[in-house]
């Protein structure tokens, strides 16, 4: 079967934490590790809440600010140190574009509600066909419902659609489905694992 549709990650693909020194001074700022202060943020019951819309990310971030005891006006300083060290891959996203038309481009994340508006304010919206952000539909990856969602939207087979993604249980997820995975280590790999995909099918 030919591959129809390339499903991508955002966080850990698209953009990832390349310099981990922004979030490892705040971390020392609280007296904490590196993998403490990621755990906060991203590990609380907050967070998981609001990667399934139960929340919204700004109900998240109030929440962190009374964990770390920090006034609202001091969050966004919190937050813009935190990812500091977070960029975009943008010679990915212009490959990505270069696929427009001859590929389904889908996106499927887990993520909190400010994800889509982040997004079309990086001006990245434009290169997806379809857009699955856990917030927005209410299941996160690896529960395999989010693929169907994805698989549903871009009508497409799983046999004819392949899923890049930084996080091993997704990709076993998906590959439950019948859906080709590309487990993203860094981008010569990954691009070269999703390009032998495509000229095999």
């Amino acid at each position: 079967m030919a591959i129809r549709a390339i499903f991508f990650d955002f966080g850990g693909v698209i953009m990832r934490t390349e310099y981990q020194s922004p979030r490892q001074r705040l971390a020392e700022r609280f007296n904490m590790d590196y993998d403490e202060i990621d755990k906060a943020v991203f590990g609380s019951d907050s967070a998981r809440r609001a990667s399934i819309g139960e929340i919204t990310e700004e109900m998240h971030w109030t929440e962190i600010s009374k964990r770390f005891k920090q006034p609202a006006s001091e969050m966004q300083a919190f937050r813009d140190s935190f990812f500091g060290g977070d960029v975009i891959d943008r010679a990915l996203v212009e490959t990505i574009r270069s696929w427009r038309g001859k590929y389904h481009i889908g996106l499927i994340s887990n993520a909190w509600s400010g994800l889509r508006e982040f997004i079309t304010k990086e001006k990245l919206i434009d290169i997806f066909d379809t857009v699955i952000i856990s917030a927005e539909v209410g299941v996160t990856k690896p529960d395999v419902k989010i693929y169907h969602i994805a698989l549903e939207q871009a009508n497409v087979k799983a046999d004819e659609a392949v899923f890049v993604d930084d996080m091993l249980v997704n990709i076993e997820a998906c590959e439950l489905l019948g859906m080709l995975g590309v487990e993203f280590r860094d981008p010569q790999d990954g691009l070269k694992q999703l390009n032998r995909i495509l000229s095999l099918k």
